[in-house]
């Protein structure tokens, strides 16, 4: 039944667009985060669903959007230069066949995140693709949250739809998107359209934000913590309260704490004493690794390079003998171990000009969100505009604190937060662009009229009896 039911869905989203052809964009929004070709097991994965939509969502631009509205922006150039960099460096990768594998995704990720503000024209359209990736990847983390309610959960045992770790099915990076969400999930409880905030939105908004906050606990991920931590120093920026916020908070956590497995409490321990954590250890040695392969290969090895380390540290062996508690270190020999950091990812695939790439692509949107939220905050008739931009903004910086440990330089979910903040900026320049279009039509209007008045009136005087004269 769950087969037919999402093989049905799809279709019917197929069907959907060719009255309306933006819905093959939404359809590939989700069918890229959901992944329900790995769901099914007869029907879905029949057909590629993933390259038919991400096909019929250009067709339907090119046939059906007008192209008088098209804005390029900056950061869309720069993400043509990476897709181009990382085409370059596939040409001289250090192992082919894994690379290209990997590019196979990469260059569609990075071509739909491109595409995807042009087709932005109207905040209808930016809204529905904002709500669809919410929703989609809202339709992991709600489950999972349930089981981790439920009793379920644990490092590694907390299963999702798909049994495959990759992509958003991986653990720290589900609490990683799933915490960078809370903002825009606040967001459509004060300003969304689409479900206008009632109680019924601000109840599933709630539930939904509670969820978020469980997914940390159930993959006893540690990146999810410290993600909790940075989304709570940024909402110190705009609440209005904030000793009434950070005595909530520290109340809130004092409740929760009891009801917290004890495996929870292991595992977070490990975040100060690394040294006893064999992958958190290995990842210290693989950076390190990764900054001599960059200063020997400064044009990168292409992906997947990390195949080609090997390096060897030292972990403590902890053994308890009655009361008599003993450490020896043991040698460790580790080879082909992964990046564990976008940064040291993109540095080690990429070199040093496609981490520069990366690095201006982040920075350029931090920049931007933060210029929209302080030009549209406090406009007259402008209310969504500036929260939608913070939001955006702190989803960006979680994102990007939760990359530091894990490898999602090229994650779609947050390639497309990228491309939701390009849309943005297009949109609301363009909403500036004519308001003030208007303005200057009436200055040079009146900039006409003057010379006709000045004519009048010498005509008039030329004209006077003498006497008036």
């Amino acid at each position: 039944m769950l087969d037919a039911a999402l093989f049905l869905f799809v279709m019917a989203l197929f069907a959907l667009g060719l009255r309306r052809p933006f819905v093959w964009v939404l359809a590939y929004l989700y069918i890229d985060i959901l992944a329900p070709q790995k769901i099914g097991w007869t029907l879905t994965p029949m057909l590629p669903i993933s390259f038919i939509a991400f096909m019929l969502a250009f067709a339907g631009w090119a046939i059906a959007d007008a192209k008088s509205e098209i804005r390029f922006t900056l950061r869309q150039g720069i993400m043509i230069a990476f897709l181009g960099w990382c085409f370059l460096t596939l040409q001289w990768a250090d192992f082919p066949e894994d690379a290209a594998y990997k590019w196979e995704w990469v260059w569609r990720a990075l071509v739909f995140a491109i595409f995807l503000p042009l087709t932005l024209v109207t905040r209808l359209r930016l809204e529905l693709a904002l709500l669809v990736v919410t929703l989609t990847a809202g339709a992991i983390i709600i489950s999972s949250g349930l089981k981790t309610a439920l009793g379920g959960g644990g490092y590694g045992s907390l299963y999702f739809f798909v049994n495959d770790n990759s992509n958003i099915y991986e653990s720290s990076t589900l609490s990683t998107v799933a915490i960078g969400l809370i903002p825009v999930i606040w967001w459509f409880m004060n300003h969304g359209r689409v479900f206008p905030p009632d109680w019924r939105v601000k109840l599933f908004g709630s539930a939904f934000i509670f969820a978020c906050l469980l997914i940390p606990i159930g993959t006893e991920a540690r990146t999810g913590l410290v993600c909790i931590g940075v989304l709570a120093l940024l909402l110190l920026r705009d609440v209005k309260r904030r000793m009434t916020f950070i005595v909530g908070g520290i109340a809130l956590v004092l409740m929760a704490a009891p009801f917290l497995p004890t495996s929870y409490y292991e595992r977070m321990g490990l975040i100060t004493g690394h040294e006893q954590d064999q992958s958190a250890s290995t990842r210290l040695a693989v950076w390190q690794w990764t900054y001599d392969y960059a200063l020997e290969n400064p044009l990168g090895g292409g992906f997947d390079s990390y195949r080609g380390n090997k390096f060897e540290y030292r972990l403590p062996q902890v053994e308890e003998n009655g009361s008599t508690t003993t450490v020896e270190y043991k040698d460790v020999v580790d080879e082909a171990r992964a990046f564990h950091s976008s940064i040291f990812e993109v540095l080690g695939e990429q070199g040093w000009i496609g981490l520069f790439l990366w690095v201006w692509l982040h920075a350029s949107g931090l920049w931007q969100m933060e210029k929209l939220r302080r030009r549209w905050r406090g406009r007259e008739g402008a209310s969504w505009q500036s929260p939608l931009a913070s939001a955006l903004q702190m989803t960006q910086i979680i994102a990007l604190v939760g990359s530091l440990f894990q490898g999602i330089a090229y994650q779609p979910v947050i390639l497309l937060i990228i491309a939701l903040q390009c849309g943005l900026w297009t949109y609301l320049k363009r909403c500036e662009e004519a308001a003030a279009e208007p303005r200057s039509s009436r200055r040079r209007a009146a900039h006409r009229s003057e010379p006709q008045r000045a004519t009048s009136a010498s005509n008039a005087a030329r004209s006077a009896p003498a006497s008036e004269a």
